[in-house]
């Protein structure tokens, strides 16, 4: 199950279910649950706890050390759940402090050559695609889609279920069930999305009217958030009314040619 040209600490705490490929590097503080993948040049280091049934390919770097000058070596951490996919040379770093962890949940798919960010915080079944790139202290909830070569600058939050286009980026926050179309800019509801998780022809209508009394109402943010929490009830409307609420960065605004995403639910 373990290539001879693998190198292992003798204190890495590997299933014996793991499998793992040539010239890969694990490090002592490592933990690898059962039936793990672990492929050729693969490297694991730090204090990084892997569950069970995940599989990270080629070239893949996970728990090195955070890119943060004010990081003096502290015995951080990554925390990964079940069943994710970690594509060709992916990176995730662990985190700068050792009161915080870089977590990543379970049954998500990091493809080729992206990377996380210390400190970040990935929910699950999150997709991200080639070249994306997440700063430090990122937060990424739950069935969002992150497409190629898309930029999350740090302390960012993406919202559930959505679905930034190819090359955008963000350095506000991204509403949830929204759409991220070019630099900080949003266009409309993830229809497609919100259909494939379940949410109910009501609730979502219900969504398209909350996303018009928020980003197309021209009211300050404040008033229109107060007016909509006495209209709208829910649960889509209150996830999306309790993020943007929090909204510490900014948001996202609407470029105002979504419309046909919109009217597609």
């Amino acid at each position: 199950m373990i290539h001879p040209t693998a190198i292992i600490h003798p204190q890495a705490k590997l299933d014996a279910t793991v499998r793992v490929g040539p010239y890969a590097v694990i490090d002592g503080g490592v933990e690898l649950g059962p039936h793990c993948l672990i492929g050729p040049h693969v490297y694991l280091t730090g204090i990084t706890q892997i569950g069970s049934h995940n599989q990270i390919h080629a070239g893949g770097v996970i728990g090195d050390a955070p890119q943060d000058l004010k990081y003096r070596d502290e015995p951080t951490r990554v925390r990964i759940g079940d069943h994710n996919v970690f594509r060709e040379h992916v990176t995730v770093h662990r985190s700068n402090k050792t009161a915080e962890d870089t977590v990543i949940g379970s049954h998500n798919f990091l493809m080729a050559n992206c990377h996380v960010g210390h400190n970040s915080q990935l929910g699950d079944h999150i997709i991200i695609a080639n070249g994306a790139l997440l700063g430090g202290h990122v937060t990424v909830q739950d069935r969002a889609f992150i497409s190629g070569n898309c930029l999350v600058h740090q302390f960012t939050r993406v919202g559930a279920l959505a679905i930034m286009q190819g090359g955008s980026a963000i350095s506000k926050d991204l509403p949830p069930f929204t759409i991220a179309r070019g630099d900080n800019g949003i266009a409309g509801l993830n229809a497609v999305g919100l259909r494939r998780a379940g949410v109910s022809a009501e609730e979502r209508l219900e969504l398209r009217q909350l996303y018009h009394a928020l980003f197309r109402s021209r009211k300050k943010m404040q008033t229109a958030i107060a007016e909509a929490q006495k209209k709208f009830r829910s649960p889509a409307a209150k996830v999306l009314l309790d993020f943007v609420a929090a909204a510490k960065r900014g948001l996202c605004s609407d470029t105002g040619r979504g419309t046909n995403e919109i009217e597609d639910l």
